[in-house]
């Protein structure tokens, strides 16, 4: 049996209708930047984050850049964020010039520790940066406590984990911002690049609306150095066809990911663990192994694609040399970079494609 990684073709499938009829209204409209198509999603993402205002921007990356940048965060800031995440978080940190600080994660959730940040906090440090990752919320009530003891922003980064609740309440709506992307293998994805901030404050949507279109608040007008990063309006009509479905597209990854969670009992494997608070929307289904890399071979020659999030932590890319960070700075990220593997999870996988992977998991000795 084959088994991908990831296929998108069981809901587009499903949604062909939808998505070509998106695509011919915004054709027939011939308006493709800043128009209604753009207006009714971001309408309907921001109430489906229990938020007031969501702008959308040309990728997830840039969500985070320009919440960041719109709340003045400059070079000679810091901004804490956790050592085991995608590059594109300390990214987020780089482009407003200032410096990402890493902070370790709990190993068994991936998820930054709490515990850990403020004893990371300095005179420097202006924004704390949890990531949502793989779909599970972080633990946002001491964080928010650690930040409002230190005055410090919170930008949210969300862009895997959309629908994902902590205490029963979907993330994005805790911090003063939370960044989105709508990258084509998320669980809301676009036909393309694609992402959003969400905010519950006026004044920063405003703002990072201006600096995603040149910094200008009218045409021609530009009251800052800004940016060019919108949703466009076919980006935007897909996904507001596929919103209606995210709720579904979750529920079944977390059948899926329960199925994995009760059928793997290999002894070498360590599953994700599920605190009390969370309900996660299983973007990605990590395990650990300390003989990872046989394991992927094992499961690649059974026909099982995989993935390894994140081989490389990021205080050891080449990218952050200049931080002189040396391997066994952050043992705990790099502990999870070489032990992770992530296993097939997505809307329309097979009872009998799932039973296969867990048949083949619990195989490996």
């Amino acid at each position: 049996m084959k088994v991908p990684f990831v296929t998108f073709k069981p809901l587009e499938n499903e949604l062909d209708k939808d998505l070509r009829d998106a695509f011919e209204r915004v054709y027939d409209r011939s308006w493709y930047i800043e128009g209604v198509e753009d207006e009714a999603f971001e309408k309907a993402f921001a109430e489906y984050c229990n938020s007031k205002y969501c702008v959308g921007v040309g990728n997830g990356l840039d969500s985070l850049f320009l919440a960041l940048k719109a709340m003045g965060i400059k070079e000679g800031d810091e901004v804490i964020v956790p050592s085991n995440t995608y590059i594109a978080t300390a990214l987020a940190v780089t482009y407003v010039g200032a410096t990402p600080v890493f902070v370790e994660p709990d190993i068994r959730t991936f998820n930054i520790d709490p515990t850990k940040i403020e004893a990371a906090i300095t005179n420097k440090t202006k924004a704390i940066m949890p990531v949502h990752l793989y779909g599970q919320a972080c633990d946002m009530d001491p964080i928010m406590e650690v930040a409002k003891k230190y005055n410090l922003y919170v930008v949210e980064d969300c862009a895997q984990a959309h629908g994902a609740k902590y205490k029963g309440k979907v993330i994005g709506s805790f911090g003063d911002a939370a960044g989105f992307s709508f990258y084509p293998g998320k669980n809301l994805g676009a036909l393309g690049d694609a992402g959003a901030t969400v905010t519950n404050n006026e004044e920063l949507a405003k703002k990072v609306r201006a600096l995603g279109n040149y910094g200008s608040d009218y045409k021609y007008h530009h009251i800052y150095q800004g940016n060019n990063s919108r949703l466009d309006e076919l980006q935007a009509a897909f996904l507001a066809a596929k919103l209606p479905h995210l709720n579904k597209v979750n529920v079944e990854r977390r059948k899926i990911a329960q199925k994995y969670l009760d059928g793997i009992n290999n002894p070498e494997i360590n599953l994700p663990f599920v605190p009390e608070y969370a309900e996660p929307v299983w973007h990605i289904f990590g395990v650990r192994c300390d003989r990872r890399d046989e394991l992927e071979k094992f499961l690649n020659d059974a026909g099982i694609s995989t993935n390894k999030h994140y081989p490389i932590p990021m205080h050891l890319q080449g990218c952050y040399e200049n931080l002189g960070f040396k391997k066994g700075d952050y043992p705990i990220a790099e502990e999870i970079s070489k032990t992770e593997l992530s296993i097939p999870m997505y809307y329309g996988m097979t009872d009998q494609e799932v039973q296969y992977v867990i048949d083949k998991i619990n195989e490996f000795k």
